[in-house]
């Protein structure tokens, strides 16, 4: 648990994008709801996951979203010593459990809620719980989330461990631009 963490955004109606962080060995979910998708919002957000996630986080995964990679956001993960692994352009399928945990947002929560309502921030969070705690994953042959993290939680690393694994030397600011990135590469390793 931790060691990969897929973290994505999605458009739910006028105004209102979904953060998603889901990880990937239990399947362990934080939702929050904002008014627009910017380093801001990812900033409060991954404030929001390291708090709630009941493990130490690793490694964040995500698309190429022009909000993961502020240098604001890319700054913050290094200071809490988590890593930022963006994926190839046009591959979802890389952050398929994220896709996918979105996919069933769609389908079981917001097919049944008001989007208008003023407490739908606190029905998401009662739907955040209910699918960590409550609801049967077919991934975990009919466990919840918590309870393939109480089946692994002698084997995840605590936040020290972690922590000493982290190398900041070896984290380099990531661009959105992937052409961009691949060419910064092959210029440092001729250095």
């Amino acid at each position: 648990p931790g060691d990969r963490v897929q973290m994505d955004t999605c458009k739910i109606g006028p105004g209102l994008y979904q953060y998603t962080s889901v990880d990937d060995c239990t399947r362990y979910r934080v939702l929050r709801l904002y008014s627009r998708r910017t380093a801001a919002s990812t900033l409060d957000f991954i404030d929001c996951v390291i708090e709630e996630m009941p493990f130490p986080i690793q490694r964040f995964q995500t698309d190429r979203g022009r909000e993961f990679f502020a240098v604001k956001v890319q700054e913050r993960l290094k200071e809490y010593g988590i890593k930022f692994r963006p994926n190839k352009p046009a591959s979802p399928h890389l952050n398929g459990k994220v896709e996918r945990s979105q996919k069933t947002d769609k389908a079981e929560f917001y097919a049944t809620v008001d989007l208008s309502v003023d407490d739908l921030k606190e029905l998401l969070a009662e739907w955040q719980h209910y699918y960590n705690w409550e609801r049967s994953h077919s991934a975990h042959n009919g466990k919840t989330p918590m309870e393939r993290y109480f089946e692994l939680a002698e084997q995840t690393p605590y936040s020290d461990a972690v922590h000493a694994n982290y190398q900041p030397s070896e984290e380099h600011m990531q661009e959105q631009n992937y052409k961009l990135e691949l060419e910064l590469r092959k210029l440092k390793r001729c250095l």
